[in-house]
């Protein structure tokens, strides 16, 4: 990277990743992340407001609906904010055909039924509202052929920061009244620490913004390495949180299957991501699900 300085606008400045993304800036950026209470992204206005007055050459998307259940019953709201909101970000875009572009997407696009990782190139089936809306937004992007920019499918997020997985298994294993946690097994992918997911973000943009040849969407994976089922997962929390002094007893921990939990939503049964052609492209390697894990308890611990 040159001594210069870049811009980068983040959207959804409330989520998980875009805190891991403010405290992960490489030297040589400034960061300006806007949320809901500083942008309706719904406005085109307001967004070609923003693009004006901060002249980006990195945005990043990673404002979303993601209540996967609610979205049954909130169609009109997933598809406003993971394709609405895309399309009015993207027109900005081709208005200014220098600016990268990441927009980070889901493995909620395939429906589950591969037995070995999803490819970037393989077909998507979205099962749910939720993948059906954020498969609308990849599409935005690449139907215009956006230059520049590239679509980041990732799963099973989770961060020190905000409500997710990790922390929702800690608060109920660490309720004194409670002797047992049954976990679905039959749903398999990967967890990814966000993190680990916003420092492959950083490593992609800043090569983006360096080698702006790139004429065309590309679609990558990125997540943990490994697979895990939901119970694998609660597993190591509760293990590795017991380790760590972060909890101070073992409960059973009961495998079922999904039919066992009835959720609005049909969740992909095997969604794990083929992540080598993000590695070969931007030279990153993926780490070990359980090590990430690992190290953002050590981080809640101290």
């Amino acid at each position: 990277m040159s001594a210069s300085h870049h811009q980068a606008l983040v959207f959804g400045k409330n989520g998980q990743l875009a805190w891991e993304l403010l405290r992960t800036v490489p030297d040589g950026w400034d960061v300006t992340a806007l949320g809901s209470a500083e942008i309706d992204l719904l406005d085109p206005a307001q967004i070609a407001d923003a693009f004006g007055s901060l002249e980006p050459d990195l945005v990043i998307n990673a404002a979303a609906y993601t209540a996967v259940d609610k979205a049954e019953t909130e169609s009109e709201r997933a598809f406003d904010l993971n394709q609405c909101v895309v399309k009015n970000i993207v027109e900005q875009l081709q208005l200014r055909p220098n600016v990268a572009f990441i927009h980070v997407s889901t493995d909620f696009v395939f429906d589950g039924k591969k037995a070995q990782p999803y490819k970037i190139g393989d077909a998507t089936a979205p099962l749910g509202i939720y993948g059906a809306s954020k498969l609308a937004g990849e599409r935005e992007i690449i139907e215009r052929s956006l230059h520049n920019s590239l679509i980041l499918r990732t799963s099973w997020v989770y961060s020190s920061h905000g409500q997710n997985f990790v922390k929702t298994m800690l608060r109920l294993m660490s309720d004194p009244s409670r002797e047992e946690l049954s976990i679905v097994y039959d749903q398999v992918g990967t967890p990814t620490w966000g993190y680990g997911l916003a420092k492959a973000i950083w490593r992609a943009g800043e090569m983006r913004v360096v080698n702006t040849d790139n004429t065309r969407t590309e679609i990558h994976h990125w997540t943990d390495a490994g697979v895990a089922s939901w119970y694998d997962f609660a597993v190591a929390i509760q293990e590795l949180a017991i380790e760590r002094g972060l909890l101070d007893r073992k409960i059973a921990i009961r495998p079922i299957p999904h039919t066992d939990y009835p959720t609005p939503a049909t969740r992909p049964a095997f969604s794990v991501l083929d992540k080598s052609h993000f590695e070969a492209s931007f030279q990153i390697y993926t780490k070990h699900w359980r090590e990430q894990l690992a190290s953002m308890l050590d981080e809640l611990k101290s």
